[in-house]
């Protein structure tokens, strides 16, 4: 298992984007929309050497980004966890008596296969688990 990526919940995309370029020398390597029901999600990846972050923006009022801002405001949303094969991942994860927010299974538009664990489980913090099956 390796880091793979912070989410950052942000309010102006473009105003993040300028700090994590210009201030922190990242690169924009890519802004794609997810308007899957449950995602309505604009983001933003920002590359550094080693290592990436996702900006968030909701499309929608409903969309989980959104619930987060209203109620933390902007900031970490998540940390997530590369694995060799998700599928095995989860099933090892839930013997050991880890639940997941089994709605939020799903492979975004660029291949990333993804789900998040119960945040009870670790310390309030929401993690995904993800891997690049194409890859």
């Amino acid at each position: 298992m390796h880091l793979d990526h912070t989410g950052i919940a942000v309010r102006d995309m473009q105003e993040a984007i300028t700090f994590y370029t210009t201030i922190l020398g990242g690169t924009l390597v890519r802004e794609y929309s997810n308007p899957t029901p449950g995602v309505a999600s604009n983001i933003a990846v920002i590359a550094f050497e080693d290592a990436h972050i996702e900006l968030l923006t909701p499309t929608s009022p409903e969309s989980p980004i959104a619930r987060f801002l209203k109620q933390r405001g902007k900031g970490v949303h998540h940390i997530a966890y590369r694995v060799d094969d998700l599928d095995q991942a989860i099933h090892e994860a839930k013997k050991r008596g880890i639940t997941f927010l089994e709605d939020t299974y799903r492979q975004t538009p660029l291949g990333r296969r993804l789900i998040y664990m119960d945040p009870r489980h670790s310390h309030g913090v929401i993690t995904e688990l993800c891997d690049y099956p194409e890859n």
